[in-house]
């Protein structure tokens, strides 16, 4: 026994000391209380540099350090999340600052989702804000002034300690710093020691001349980067060749090493779907060394020399369509400001069921085509009665499908467009064509979608996460074919759910830091993703109407569901198929009909 707790004894230690590390305290910290901070730079979950200025006008602000590991850093969100709320409408800021090198931007925003944060998620990507604030822990605080002068740095309470903590805390030093500095008088107790984890600061990127474009960086940009900037896409430059990749080498590194790019959405623990873009860690880090070490060129010698990158058709990706619908008008565009939502019937009455397996949007003018959403209405019908078919979006290709599967235009329909279109500087025409492929083969299911939305939400002025769910209960077993999310600039984040009929509930996606920009589609591969009949599908979508969100179009606005940017909307899209089905059918490649 006396052996058990000896050795159980060392453990203890062993943690305290990853956990308390060096002797920091013994250091006198440079960084004094009742200093002026200087300008803090950080990065918000848009990727966005951002200083302490975006928040406005504050009493006081609250920076928590932390990370998507530390013990404590988690135990202490709810006694933080409570304080934030209590403190909020007295003109106090809070803020969680990722301080964590080995954290992505990505990681931070699904972090701050999964654990239900209000307030805004910034990234310390240099170490900067640590070294201006003196800060040496995670969750370390420091309470701020309207002048930005510290005022208090140090521990939240005293409940949790390393290796135990107490039934409640006995000394509120966060409150009681806040409650000074809103009353304008002296913190009574302006530094507490810390327990917590030990900030690692970014290290910089070291140089390195043996990694070379041709034999490191080429494969890496083939493999994730062409796909888009080569020619006839609507990338902005091509990555095709040494010239154009060197050409764009430090902003390059930058996006990489920030995780824009590949562009991605999805939350890092979400693997099953096939269409994710991601680089790997060491992909990220040769790219780094090589922009750092000049970007060398280096020689084809031992190694075959990849063939020249083919420039992306400028007409049909998906053959040469059964079908051809042009929008009757070219419209006539501005060279900047807002344009509003345009929205066309397109020339042709579909008097059967008409099934496709694939639909291409071919604009004349991709680069002014932000996106462009087709659906199906009755004859005589309005946008009411609009039934979602497909769309083109940043980020996505044309629908195609499986053999076997096909997408049905209802009979007694027209297809309308619904066009967001962007400035570009100068004027622009557009016109925009539609191309379907008729379904090849036997037909065995029809791809089918919930739309899991709420047109009822009201968001109110300055909220900066506000929710908004949806739900919907599936009668028949179903196979999910993919996800996909529409909001506007005001939204921040989306997650998905499926209840099940055994009560379990699995969590299929977070997407936590939504891109307006960027709205991509998640697909599962076919057959892999069996949902019983009974499963509830539910969709938690966050808004941010504050003054942070830098795309807000007014922070004072109540904000309600409407067709253009300025309004909002919270759509979930579940696509899937019946998993008991089976049409048998055959279609008319003339004209997409059942073969009766």
């Amino acid at each position: 026994m006396l052996l058990n707790r000896f050795v159980v004894g060392l453990l203890l230690s062993a943690v305290s000391v990853g956990l308390l590390g060096r002797d920091v305290a013994a250091k006198e910290n440079s960084v004094k209380i009742g200093q002026q901070i200087e300008a803090l730079t950080f990065k918000d979950i848009r990727f966005l540099p951002r200083t302490l200025d975006d928040f406005g006008d504050k009493q006081a602000v609250v920076i928590i350090c932390a990370n998507t590991t530390c013990p404590l850093v988690k135990r202490y969100l709810p006694t933080i999340k409570r304080l934030e709320e209590k403190y909020r409408d007295d003109g106090v800021q809070f803020v969680l600052l990722n301080v964590a090198a080995s954290d992505s931007l990505l990681e931070m925003a699904e972090f701050a989702v999964q654990y239900g944060i209000d307030f805004p998620a910034v990234k310390d990507a240099d170490g900067s804000c640590v070294a201006a604030l003196g800060m040496t822990r995670t969750p370390e605080v420091a309470v701020l002034d309207g002048q930005h002068r510290l005022q208090y740095r140090g521990r939240i309470n005293d409940q949790y300690r390393i290796g135990g903590a107490l039934p409640k805390a006995t000394h509120e030093y966060l409150a009681d710093a806040i409650d000074a500095v809103l009353k304008d008088e002296p913190v009574a107790v302006p530094q507490t020691p810390v327990d917590g984890c030990l900030i690692t600061s970014p290290t910089p990127v070291e140089p390195n001349e043996a990694i070379t474009f041709t034999k490191h960086i080429e494969p890496i940009i083939r493999k994730h980067c062409v796909e888009c900037h080569r020619p006839g896409t609507e990338a902005p430059f091509g990555l095709t060749t040494y010239d154009e990749v060197a050409g764009q080498g430090e902003m390059i590194a930058e996006v990489v090493a920030d995780g824009r790019m590949p562009p991605r959405f999805a939350g890092h623990q979400f693997k099953e779907f096939y269409n994710l873009r991601e680089m790997t860690s060491q992909e990220r880090e040769k790219i780094e060394q090589w922009v750092a070490a000049e970007m060398p060129r280096g020689t084809y010698d031992g190694i075959q020399p990849p063939a020249a990158v083919e420039p992306v058709s400028e007409g049909w990706v998906i053959g040469e369509p059964d079908l051809v619908l042009t929008m009757v008008e070219t419209h006539q565009l501005p060279a900047d400001g807002y344009i509003d939502y345009k929205y066309v019937t397109l020339p042709h009455v579909f008097t059967d069921d008409t099934w496709v397996q694939a639909i291409q949007i071919l604009p004349d003018n991709p680069s002014v085509v932000h996106h462009c959403n087709i659906l199906s209405i009755p004859v005589g019908g309005n946008w009411r009665n609009a039934a979602f078919i497909t769309g083109k979006v940043p980020g996505s290709g044309p629908l195609t499908l499986a053999n076997g599967v096909a997408q049905r235009i209802p009979a007694h329909s027209v297809l309308a467009m619904q066009i967001h279109y962007t400035s570009t500087g100068q004027p622009e025409e557009s016109k925009i064509s539609v191309g379907f492929r008729f379904a090849r083969g036997k037909v065995k299911k029809e791809l089918r979608h919930i739309l899991l939305k709420n047109n009822r939400f009201e968001i109110p002025p300055g909220d900066g996460n506000h929710p908004v769910t949806s739900s919907q209960t599936l009668e028949e077993a179903t196979h999910g074919f993919g996800l996909f999310t529409h909001m506007h600039l005001r939204g921040k984040d989306m997650t998905y759910l499926a209840h099940y009929p055994d009560g379990k509930t699995e969590t299929l996606l977070i997407i936590p830091n939504y891109s307006f920009d960027w709205q991509m589609g998640y697909r599962w591969k076919p057959h892999t993703k069996l949902f019983p009949a009974g499963t509830r599908f539910e969709v938690v979508a966050h808004f941010d109407n504050s003054t942070f969100n830098p795309f807000n179009p007014d922070p004072k606005d109540t904000v309600r569901e409407g067709q253009q940017t300025f309004h909002e909307m919270m759509y979930g899209f579940y696509f899937y198929t019946h998993a008991n089905e089976d049409l048998n059918m055959e279609v008319d490649l003339k004209t997409g009909h059942a073969v009766k």
